[in-house]
C-alpha cells in the first residue's frame, strides 16, 4: 500500500510546475549527498555488472592500481640516464634540439643543458638503468617495464593531470578509472568500485590536485572514484551519531530508497539509481572501512617490507591499503603523491621523494607477486608529464615530448625496457608511446577493446581513446 500511495503521489508531481520546483531544490539534494561520498557504487542488490559483458576478448587484468607522481617526476633523475647530457652539462642546448618546441617558463630564455643530478645502475638480470636513488625498485626491475618515450600534449599541470586521467583536456570527461568500472563493474560487495588515496611528503611544490581528476564525468555519478583519507576517519559522516543503531539507520535508508524506488520507476533516472546505490553503499561501508584500515590483522613483515606506520596518511601506508583493496575485489586504486614539482633543488628534493616511495613501490610488487596476485593485477608508476633537460635555476621545468613511466603485472612483459628519448632527453624518438596508447593498453589487458567502450553524450559516441590509441603490443607478456 506505502509504494502504491507513494507511486501516485510522485505521479501528480509530475507538472511543469512541479518538475522546475524539484529541479531547484535538486541543487540542495545534491549538495546533501555529497556527504554521503556521491560515486559510491551499489551493494551486492543493487551492483552494476558492467557493460562489456561478456569481455571482449579474454583478460589479463582483473584491475588496476595506478601510482601517480603528482607534479612531474624527471625521468632524467629516475629512469631514463643520459650520459651525453650530463658530459655537456652548462653548455648552450643545440637549437635544432628546442627550436619551435614548446616550453613552459624557460620560454625566451638562455636554454643550457642540464646533466643529471644522480648516478644510474644496472639492476636485475635485465641489466636495467635505473637511478641509485631507486634501489629497491631497481630490485624489481625484472618484474617491471620501463617506458621511455612517454609523451603527452599539455605542458601546465591541472591539463596534464586531466589529459593523463581522462584522455582530453577538456574538463567534465569521464577518468579512467570511472570508464573501466563503467566497463566492467566490480568485484566488491562493499566497497566502492574506484578507490583514490592521497598522500604528500616533502620536497618540491605542493601543487594541487582535484577531485575531477577522478570524476565519472558526463557517466552516471555511481563510476566517480571515492577518495578514502589516509589520517583519521577514512570518509567523513561514516559512523552513526550518538544514539543511533545500525538497525535504525538501516530503516531510514530502507524508507528513503523506497520513495527513490517508486521515483525512478517512472523517471528512470540513472543519478536516482546512483542514489539508491549510495545510500546502500555508505551503509556497507560502515562495517567494511573499519575492517579495511584494521591492519592487525597483517603480519609483522608485511608493515615492515613496505615501511609504513598504518594510517599516518604516507604514501608507503597507502600502498599497504592498495594491496588490501585489491584483495577485497575493488577494481581501480589510484595512489596520488604529491610534491614532485622540482623546478628548484632538483638534486636534493628528487632525493626526499625517491626515500618517500622507493621502498613502498617496490614492496607493492612484491607482496602482489608472493600472493600470486600480480599476474592479474597491472600496476603503473608515473607523473603527468616530465622534466626538461635544460636548467631552470638549479631545477627543471615541465616537459612534454619524452619522459618515463614503467608498468607491471597482468600481461606486462617484465624485465624489458621499451622506446628511447634522444640523447638529451628531450624527445620520445623510438616507439614513441602517446597518452591514448597507455589507455588502450590498459583496456586491453583488461578484456576491453577500447574502441568499443562508448557512451552516447550530446549525440557523439565518446570514449576514453577519442579517436585514437594503439595498443603498445612490443610490451604484451
Amino acid at each position: 500500500m506505502l509504494h502504491d500511495d507513494l507511486t501516485q503521489f510522485r505521479a501528480q508531481q509530475l507538472t511543469r510546475r512541479a518538475f522546475l520546483g524539484r529541479a531547484s531544490r535538486g541543487l540542495g539534494a545534491l549538495g546533501f549527498a555529497s556527504l554521503l561520498q556521491p560515486g559510491l557504487l551499489a551493494a551486492a542488490a543493487d551492483k552494476w555488472p558492467g557493460v562489456v559483458n561478456p569481455l571482449h576478448f579474454p583478460a589479463k587484468a582483473k584491475r588496476v592500481i595506478y601510482l601517480c607522481m603528482a607534479g612531474g617526476p624527471s625521468h632524467l633523475e629516475t629512469f631514463d640516464f643520459k650520459p651525453k647530457l650530463r658530459e655537456l652539462s652548462g653548455q648552450a642546448m643545440p637549437e635544432s634540439i628546442t627550436k619551435g618546441k614548446q616550453i613552459a617558463q624557460l620560454q625566451g630564455q638562455a636554454l643550457k643543458c642540464f646533466g643529471p643530478q644522480h648516478d644510474f645502475k644496472k639492476f636485475g638480470e635485465c641489466g636495467a638503468e635505473i637511478s641509485e636513488l631507486f634501489p629497491q625498485i631497481g630490485s624489481v626491475a625484472d618484474d617491471i617495464c620501463i617506458i621511455r618515450s612517454m609523451t603527452t600534449e599539455a605542458i601546465n599541470h591541472d591539463p596534464a593531470h586531466t589529459f593523463m586521467q581522462t584522455g582530453t583536456v577538456i574538463s567534465g570527461r569521464p577518468s579512467m578509472g570511472a570508464w573501466a568500472t563503467y566497463g566492467l563493474g566490480s568485484e566488491a560487495d562493499n566497497l566502492p568500485g574506484f578507490v583514490v588515496l592521497t598522500s604528500h611528503g616533502k620536497g618540491g611544490q605542493n601543487q594541487p590536485i582535484a577531485a575531477r581528476q577522478w570524476s565519472a564525468g558526463f557517466l552516471p555519478s555511481r563510476f566517480q572514484g571515492v577518495q578514502l583519507r589516509g589520517k583519521g576517519d577514512p570518509v567523513l559522516y561514516l559512523s552513526n551519531p550518538a544514539g543511533v543503531s545500525r538497525d535504525a539507520q538501516h530503516e531510514v535508508i530502507e524508507a528513503v530508497n523506497t520513495i527513490n524506488r517508486a521515483t525512478n520507476e517512472l523517471t528512470d533516472d540513472p543519478e536516482i539509481a546512483t542514489r539508491i546505490a549510495q545510500y546502500e553503499m555508505a551503509f556497507q561501508m560502515q562495517a567494511s572501512v573499519p575492517e579495511l584500515n584494521d591492519v592487525s590483522g597483517e603480519p609483522a613483515s608485511a608493515l615492515e617490507l613496505y615501511g609504513c606506520k598504518p594510517g599516518d596518511g604516507s604514501f608507503a601506508s597507502n600502498c599497504l591499503l592498495a594491496r588490501r583493496l585489491a584483495e577485497r575485489g575493488v577494481r581501480f586504486i589510484q595512489l596520488y603523491h604529491k610534491d614532485w614539482d622540482h623546478h628548484g633543488n632538483i638534486k636534493d628534493d628528487i632525493k626526499t621523494k625517491a626515500s618517500e616511495v622507493d621502498r613502498a613501490s617496490a614492496a607493492l610488487i612484491q607482496d602482489l607477486k608472493a600472493r600470486d596476485m600480480l599476474k592479474d593485477t597491472l600496476v603503473i608508476w608515473g607523473g603527468e608529464f616530465g622534466r626538461t633537460p635544460m636548467s631552470q635555476g638549479n631545477g627543471r621545468d615541465h616537459h612534454i615530448a619524452g619522459f618515463s613511466i614503467w608498468m607491471a603485472g597482468a600481461g606486462i612483459q617484465g624485465g624489458m625496457t621499451h622506446g628511447a628519448t634522444d640523447d638529451f632527453g628531450y624527445s620520445a624518438v623510438e616507439d614513441v608511446v602517446e597518452v591514448h596508447d597507455l589507455h588502450a593498453t590498459m583496456l586491453h589487458l583488461l578484456g576491453i577493446d577500447h574502441k568499443r567502450l562508448t557512451y552516447r553524450f550530446q549525440g557523439r559516441d565518446f570514449r576514453l581513446t577519442d579517436v585514437s590509441g594503439n595498443v603498445i603490443k612490443k610490451i604484451l607478456a
